[in-house]
């Protein structure tokens, strides 16, 4: 096994200081989303669009976005987004446990990575879906706006117009939602959802693995090992991506179109552009989780680290 031979032992979730571990994990989250939510943002616009009738990929739509709307515009909806914050602690709550509880059956470290981080998507997603139905709701207004069903009413866009600091067009979406299809309008798209992040958690672990043992083969032994982990996390990020990107198109219609069939969905996506309608985002989804798989490497081990509890600081290394 790979962490008998780097004689790494890996710190797991009864050896850390859970008030620490939660109160960094919270900073280290927020200042993660802050950095790559316009590339999120992008990703939405680009999978909801019919074929490049606003776009032209990534950065055209960048440049576009920010000569007409500012940088503001690459982060609508973001203030909403921040509610992430509760799933992606729930996303690392039941990781850890889960691996912990699958240790009690297997010492294989995939098996243990598979199953709890399909697991832990599982959980969030189920906490994370309607704070994105609303988000998404917001990432398309303005040059997208026309993509959606919702509006945002005249007085919110002037509000917003004048940088005024307001959830009065969350409110606004809200309930346009709820008015249109009730309760169950905040879940739409909550199977795609699953069929999306479930399969890419349970592929990212893996493969992780996989590369950062490959690499460790490959490298000079005096290479750190951190500096591997960190190689290998944006190439599973990569890997998990381009797998399940043509779900991921699939979400986002479905949440933001108002749709009610996957299978509909993915078959006039099919009909109307063909395979490369999978491939829509693609780009900027990579380009935003790669750095989001080298903070995961880094930044978590790294917090792991500081979180652990005093008795053990000696003893646990990566």
């Amino acid at each position: 096994m790979m962490q008998q031979k780097r004689n790494i032992k890996i710190i797991e979730w009864e050896d850390l200081d859970k008030r620490k571990f939660y109160s960094l994990g919270i900073f280290m989250t927020m200042t993660t989303r802050a950095t790559l939510y316009p590339f999120t943002l992008i990703r939405t616009r680009l999978q909801v669009q019919k074929g490049k009738s606003l776009y032209n990929g990534t950065f055209d739509a960048f440049c576009k976005i920010l000569k007409a709307e500012g940088v503001r515009g690459l982060y609508r909806g973001f203030m909403v987004n921040t509610f992430t914050l509760i799933s992606g602690q729930a996303y690392i709550t039941t990781y850890e446990l889960v691996r912990k509880y699958v240790s009690c059956y297997s010492s294989n470290n995939t098996v243990k990575s598979l199953v709890a981080g399909g697991s832990a998507s599982l959980v969030a997603q189920s906490i994370t879906v309607p704070i994105d139905v609303v988000s998404q709701q917001l990432m398309v207004q303005g040059q997208g706006c026309h993509l959606t069903r919702f509006k945002l009413k005249p007085k919110r866009v002037m509000d917003t117009s004048k940088h005024k600091v307001t959830f009065g067009q969350t409110r606004d979406i809200v309930v346009q939602i709820f008015h249109a299809d009730g309760f169950h309008g905040f879940y739409r798209g909550y199977v795609a959802s699953l069929l999306t992040y479930i399969p890419n958690s349970a592929i990212w672990w893996p493969f992780y693995h996989f590369y950062a043992e490959q690499l460790f083969r490959l490298a000079p032994a005096d290479c750190p090992h951190l500096i591997l982990q960190a190689v290998a996390g944006p190439m599973a990020a990569a890997t998990a991506s381009t797998l399940t990107n043509p779900m991921d198109v699939v979400r986002a219609r479905v949440q933001v179109e108002g749709r009610s069939s996957v299978i509909e969905t993915f078959k006039q996506l099919l009909a109307e552009e063909g395979a490369w309608g999978l491939t829509k985002g693609l780009s900027a989804r990579i380009i935003s989780s790669m750095p989001t798989s080298v903070m995961i490497v880094i930044g978590y081990e790294t917090l792991k680290r500081l979180s652990l509890r005093p008795e053990l600081v000696d003893t646990r290394h990566w």
